[in-house]
């Protein structure tokens, strides 16, 4: 089973609905989301060659049909997923296995991390008003927040 966000369910269904629209007195496709005309799953061969001609007439730099998975999990992990559903994701045995593939994103996502918990810490500290909760010093002299015991 693979989750799809709403707009990609709603676009594979008008694309269902499109084939079975020009494929009169086929059966209806079981299993394949992309059937060829018979209703077969298209061969991964074709797919490529398609792939190959799109992207030379896009003009973009050639890619494989294969780094667009890389793409979905990079891009998935820049978007605040965590490793284990990017692992999940990928169908990867082992988590060490796909934090080793992406492991040049990690640090990106390390440093936003980072910023984040320091936002958490902060909106935690300092009230709307831009004041900080006064601090005083324990009988130990380590600071914490007035109102909590020490």
């Amino acid at each position: 089973m693979i989750a799809l966000d709403h707009t990609t369910a709603a676009l594979l269904q008008g694309l269902r609905i499109e084939w079975l629209a020009t494929h009169p007195g086929s059966s209806e496709p079981v299993g394949f989301l992309f059937p060829d005309h018979s209703g077969a799953p298209l061969r991964p061969d074709f797919l490529t060659v398609i792939f190959r001609r799109l992207n030379t007439a896009s003009g973009l730099p050639p890619v494989r049909l294969h780094d667009l998975r890389h793409g979905a999990a990079s891009l998935s992990l820049a978007a605040g997923n965590d490793l284990r559903t990017v692992q999940a994701l990928l169908g990867h045995s082992s988590i060490t296995l796909t934090a080793d593939t992406y492991a040049a994103v990690l640090p990106d996502l390390a440093h936003h991390a980072a910023e984040a918990t320091a936002r958490l810490l902060h909106d935690a500290t300092c009230p709307r008003s831009g004041r900080r909760r006064p601090v005083r010093r324990t009988h130990l002299g380590r600071k914490h927040k007035s109102g909590a015991r020490g």
